[in-house]
């Protein structure tokens, strides 16, 4: 392990959730120099304090311990039926708030100006809800998980958004992009 480079990592996290090393360590019940000591990569952090440090710093123990890194080994899975249940609850969100609700409101129009889109018609239209889906597939893939191509050939209608996840998949495992 870079203990360099895991302290970085710390130091970055920690930064931009706008904490001083004091903040993270009263936090985490720990002196700020145990938290210097660290981020120097003089030392790491003690196997029980691991996951409370991850859950404060917006990470996980592989990547943390990674030093930000993705892990290359396994991916974790995404499956296309968490995906779907991801939009119907944006859905149940508007349903049981009220469509008219600064939340859901906030929420739907956050998503349409990042993804320049209608969110609700998209979720209205089958055609275009399976491009929503294959997008979120895609981010994920990006990121580092994966998704059994099985699943894509029987979850999906479109050839051309099955062709176009198993390209990135194929990217993504360092392998020749798939024919459509």
């Amino acid at each position: 392990m870079d203990t360099l480079k895991i302290g970085r990592y710390i130091q970055h996290l920690r930064k931009t959730a706008g904490m001083t090393q004091k903040e993270l360590a009263e936090k985490l019940n720990l002196s700020f120099q145990a938290v210097s000591k660290w981020e120097n990569g003089d030392s790491l952090p003690d196997t029980a304090i691991l996951l409370p440090l991850c859950d404060t710093l917006n990470t996980t123990a592989d990547k943390l311990l990674n030093g930000g890194s993705l892990v290359t080994g396994e991916r974790r899975l995404m499956k296309l039926e968490d995906v779907e249940t991801g939009f119907s609850y944006i859905e149940c969100i508007g349903r049981l708030f009220g469509e008219d609700c600064s939340f859901f409101t906030g929420m739907v129009e956050g998503i349409n100006e990042k993804m320049n889109i209608d969110l609700l018609a998209y979720l209205k239209d089958p055609a275009t809800r399976e491009v929503l889906y294959a997008e979120v597939l895609i981010q994920g893939i990006l990121n580092g998980r994966t998704v059994d191509p099985d699943e894509i050939e029987a979850g999906f209608r479109s050839k051309h958004m099955i062709g176009t996840i198993r390209r990135y998949l194929a990217k993504a495992d360092g392998g020749e992009a798939a024919q459509e």
